[in-house]
């Protein structure tokens, strides 16, 4: 009744109607940001951060937007995916093996439907999820000291990685750049570190400013190198003639994804492109026989992007409760937090209760706007995909510089942006990941802090670290992390790409 009585109140908070419309604007600009391929959620909300605060939001108008766009391009992401076999991120990479193939038969409408539905039977599941787990989960991080933290930072950067992630050595290099660029600035003792003299470090690297250096410029970077020159060739869209007994078809998939989902979304280091696998393994097998998968099964359509829709929810659930973010996108949203001075974690849905449960509630609400936009507007997102880039990334480009010198009117930061855009670059031809150091430039203070705190409160005795069950179950996971991405995997890989292969062979 309690966790009802607060999800009242965060109703209150979404339905005002600034925050309706933000919402709105927010779904609709998310939708757009995922049809683009290679754009993805993460690269949609870093790109939005400066407007939130150039236009001067309330805390928890920006959170409200952003998560809607966060929303709203996991959505958008299988417009691509089905019209031009091109993902629009990686966890739609599954929506390609049946998508593109039911467009192929002229059931392009009906795919892009389905998608929608499925999303929204996904979200919804893992949004009540979120209101279950959150409260619970936030009541059990209050018992935890700052030992346990620290382990729990640790946790956080051994799974980073992922059992998809491509390499694991380069991830933890990345969060060790992150860790390193994170003890700029003066520390807790007054002691200047890395400033060199430069008035402007002295409070340390603005988490908003290597955000949208890092994933927004980098991206401008890159096309250039490409000289990508104009849109693809894009599939028609017929007329929509999806039935009743279609949509009934395609609930039990979209439920049993949205649960999946949930799950890989809360589990550290899995995520949305896990969620999406399993998913549509699992269907794969529970229809057997009776499935036309890889050749056009609308089941093979819904049980990903339920998904990796439900997924994206269930991330947001470390991030809420415990200050540790479940994806690249709510590392980005974590970010956001910390720059309104807002302390993520257990004591966030007591000091901000408002802000918390009213972000839930316009997820609730979010889903049902996010439907009504994406299938009687589809055809608006699919012709954005015949715009060339030229003219986009550049748009793109202006709305970051003009967002990140609204902030603090000093070009400082615009050079500082671009230096930061010019190392993603570099650390992206690489093939070293971003998010990693967006992580440890955020967890990096925090882990510092909670190391001190342990390190007094035990007279510099390490053996703290280790002092409870909680800690070393904390420890136990986090060796986990480091060891099974090595066993496990390189055979999921090869599992998740064998498919996709699958599938494009037969449909050339």
């Amino acid at each position: 009744m309690e966790t009802l009585g607060y999800l009242m109140d965060g109703f209150g908070v979404a339905l005002q109607p600034h925050n309706l419309m933000f919402a709105l604007l927010g779904a609709f600009l998310g939708t757009l940001i995922g049809a683009l391929p290679g754009l993805g959620p993460a690269n949609g909300v870093a790109i939005l951060i400066p407007l939130a605060f150039s236009l001067g939001l309330a805390p928890d108008t920006a959170l409200i937007m952003l998560t809607s766009v966060y929303a709203g391009a996991m959505y958008g992401g299988r417009i691509s995916s089905i019209l031009l076999n091109i993902p629009g991120d990686e966890p739609a990479m599954m929506t390609c093996l049946d998508g593109y193939p039911m467009a192929q038969k002229g059931k392009a409408s009906e795919a892009l439907a389905i998608s929608a539905i499925a999303s929204f039977v996904g979200s919804l599941v893992a949004t009540v999820g979120l209101i279950l787990l959150a409260p619970l989960l936030a009541k059990f991080a209050l018992t935890f000291g700052p030992a346990e933290y620290f382990a729990l930072f640790m946790l956080a950067f051994a799974t980073l990685g992922g059992i998809t992630g491509k390499n694991p050595v380069k991830t933890v290099v990345a969060a060790c750049i992150g860790l390193m660029i994170a003890t700029v600035g003066i520390d807790n003792t007054g002691v200047q570190r890395y400033t060199f003299g430069v008035l402007e470090l002295f409070e340390g690297v603005d988490f908003i400013i290597a955000i949208v250096g890092l994933f927004a410029i980098s991206e401008l970077l890159f096309f250039i190198e490409e000289r990508a020159g104009g849109g693809k060739e894009k599939m028609s869209v017929n007329k929509l003639t999806l039935s009743w007994r279609d949509i009934r078809d395609i609930l039990p998939t979209s439920f049993r994804g949205g649960v999946l989902g949930f799950i890989a979304g809360v589990l550290p280091g899995a995520g949305a492109s896990l969620g999406s696998f399993i998913s549509y393994t699992l269907e794969k097998r529970v229809l057997g026989k009776k499935g036309n998968f890889g050749q056009g099964d609308p089941r093979g359509v819904a049980a990903p992007e339920a998904g990796n829709n439900g997924a994206s929810s269930g991330a947001l659930v470390p991030m809420l409760t415990l200050g540790v973010p479940g994806s690249g996108t709510t590392a980005v949203l974590l970010a956001l937090l910390i720059s309104l001075n807002i302390t993520p974690g257990p004591l966030m849905f007591t000091q901000n209760a408002d802000i918390v449960w009213g972000v839930i509630a316009a997820l609730l609400i979010g889903n049902f706007l996010l439907l009504i936009l994406n299938i009687p507007l589809v055809g608006i997102f699919v012709k954005l995909l015949s715009v060339p880039p030229m003219y986009l990334l550049p748009i793109v480009t202006m709305v970051a510089f003009v967002g990140i010198y609204s902030i603090s009117n000093t070009t400082f930061d615009l050079y500082f942006m671009v230096a930061f855009g010019v190392g993603g670059y570099i650390l992206r031809k690489l093939e070293i990941p971003l998010v990693p150091v967006i992580l440890g430039l955020l967890l990096g203070p925090e882990m510092e802090k909670n190391l001190r705190h342990a390190m007094d409160i035990s007279d510099g005795d390490w053996m703290i670290l280790w002092d409870s069950g909680l800690a070393i179950g904390l420890w136990v996971f986090a060796g986990m992390g480091l060891i099974l991405p090595y066993i496990i995997g390189p055979l999921l890989r090869r599992r998740m790409r064998n498919p996709i292969e699958t599938g494009n062979s037969d449909s050339d």
